[in-house]
């Protein structure tokens, strides 16, 4: 599959780029097994997303997502950016290959990691850099993992793929 018009539009032009001054919750994730590198911030006014931004290091996919996602969450309530999924993204983008799918992943965690640092902020609790985030959404109940290079849900936990015994993303 190639890269959709509209991935290579947000790759070529991606949209809320930057780092935001003073934000209200911050989400940093990566993928080890490909090196992609995400950072969300955010602005919240009134319980909506007023300003957000995102900073990553990656592939074009990885790119074009942090900006889908970015572009999603922009006005919305965070109960309603807390819908935002993996899915949701890449049929934005208009698909993805199926070796790329894990940049969908990366871009809607960033995003419900920044949601949570900002409700942790909130509550006083701070900024814990090994605390594990809960994610609110369809991945929260899931204890499996997920293969993003043959698109296989494993229905374990596993670090490596059972059909292509490559490495594996937690859920």
């Amino acid at each position: 599959m190639q890269y959709s018009e509209t991935v290579m539009e947000h790759f070529k032009n991606p949209k809320n780029v930057g780092k935001l001054e003073n934000p209200d919750g911050v989400g940093e994730v990566g993928n080890p097994v490909c090196g992609d590198m995400m950072t969300i911030g955010i602005k919240v006014k009134d319980n909506r997303i007023d300003d957000i931004k995102f900073e990553t290091y990656g592939c074009g996919a990885a790119i074009a997502v942090s900006s889908m996602v970015t572009e999603m969450a922009k006005g919305k309530t965070l109960d309603e950016a807390l819908k935002i999924t993996n899915d949701s993204v890449a049929q934005e983008l208009g698909g993805l290959p199926k070796n790329k799918l894990h940049c969908s992943n990366l871009g809607a965690d960033a995003l419900h990691k920044a949601i949570m640092n900002y409700y942790d902020r909130k509550e006083g609790k701070g900024d814990k850099e090994d605390k594990k985030v809960e994610f609110i959404g369809e991945r929260a109940k899931k204890e499996n993992c997920y293969c993003p290079y043959c698109d296989t849900e494993l229905p374990k936990k596993s670090p490596f793929c059972t059909k292509c015994g490559k490495p594996t993303i937690e859920r």
